[in-house]
């Protein structure tokens, strides 16, 4: 395993950026206008972003995040109550919704059904409103997880096959139902990772999807933790870094960062990022946790940073430590 040795890199001294649009400016501004009250921005968004389904689903999760503690997006819908984007958004801000309750009754309490209920069917009615679009079926797969007893199996194959058919490859969408599928909620280790693994070798070469591996180790540790309760994580020592974790860290910079066009990442892709130089860096291969510190050049998700300590001190010691140097095996 390389050692990693603390070097000056380009980055170093320099405080992570957190932004949650990763950069986005034009994201930025509408989240500002949800802000004060303001809908047109939004929708001025959503119309220029168009079909560019990763940009959108990344977008729209934003905005949804934004909106839920606010009236905007009935205000909205309610000036304009033929627009599918509206509908769209309503969607996921009420998905959102439901999963700020769900944090609010703590782990373990299980929302009313009924409520569940009707942010599927406000999905159900975006779908119809806009059929092309991938991001409702997105919002299916994710609020899923709180019904307590799952979704059968055909009901959740059927919206996993509807968000296939108009984005197959949409990250945010296989992350969810990887969630879904893991032991913190319905599923398994096992078959979480089963999911991850077929997902990342059926993607094209230069899509994030192969990163779904490093985010089912992330979850399986965040699982573990969350049963520790705050003590030590015992018997976790080989976790990041045993010879199957570093291949699969290798394989997927391979297959993601080797099979894109060379250029700065895209906003939408950077959360995942921040996945692969993570497990680089606790993997033990500084190389291959340069090349991504490199791309993200200083953008920082708190996620997954924050599940092994603090997120900025984490961030920043690891990307100065690999530096700009090549590491020593």
């Amino acid at each position: 395993m390389a050692v990693l040795r603390r070097r000056s890199g380009s980055g170093s001294g320099r405080a992570p950026d957190f932004d949650p649009d990763f950069g986005d400016r034009p994201l930025t501004a509408a989240r500002q206008d949800i802000v004060i009250g303001r809908w047109q921005g939004v929708r001025d968004l959503l119309r220029a972003t168009g079909e560019d389904w990763a940009l959108r689903t990344h977008r729209l999760r934003l905005l949804a995040n934004a909106a839920a503690s606010s009236s905007v997006v009935e205000a909205w819908r309610a000036a304009e109550p033929d627009s599918p984007d509206a509908a769209v958004l309503r969607a996921a801000t009420e998905v959102v919704r439901v999963f700020n309750q769900a944090i609010e009754a703590g782990r373990g309490t299980e929302i009313d059904r009924a409520r569940i209920d009707v942010a599927v069917m406000t999905c159900l009615s975006a779908a119809d409103a806009r059929p092309a679009d991938p991001m409702p079926w997105v919002s299916l797969l994710t609020v899923a997880r709180l019904y307590g007893d799952g979704v059968g199996r055909a009901e959740l194959r059927e919206w996993w096959e509807e968000l296939r058919r108009r984005d197959p490859y949409n990250i945010e969408g296989h992350v969810q139902l990887l969630r879904y599928h893991s032991a913190r909620w319905h599923g398994t280790h096992g078959r979480m990772y089963d999911f991850a693994r077929d997902a990342a070798g059926a993607a094209p070469a230069g899509s994030p999807l192969p990163v779904l591996v490093q985010i089912a180790r992330v979850e399986e540790y965040r699982y573990v933790a969350a049963a520790a309760r705050g003590r030590p994580v015992r018997g976790f020592d080989q976790h990041w870094h045993h010879e199957l974790a570093v291949t699969e860290v290798r394989r997927t910079q391979e297959r993601w960062l080797g099979g894109r066009p060379p250029g700065p990442v895209a906003p939408q892709e950077v959360g995942e990022l921040n996945y692969l130089a993570h497990a680089a860096c606790w993997a033990g291969l500084p190389d291959e946790a340069r090349e991504s510190f490199a791309l993200l050049d200083g953008r920082a998700a708190r996620v997954p940073w924050a599940y092994t300590g603090d997120a900025a001190e984490q961030y920043t010691r690891w990307r100065d430590q690999v530096g700009t140097e090549r590491g020593r095996g």
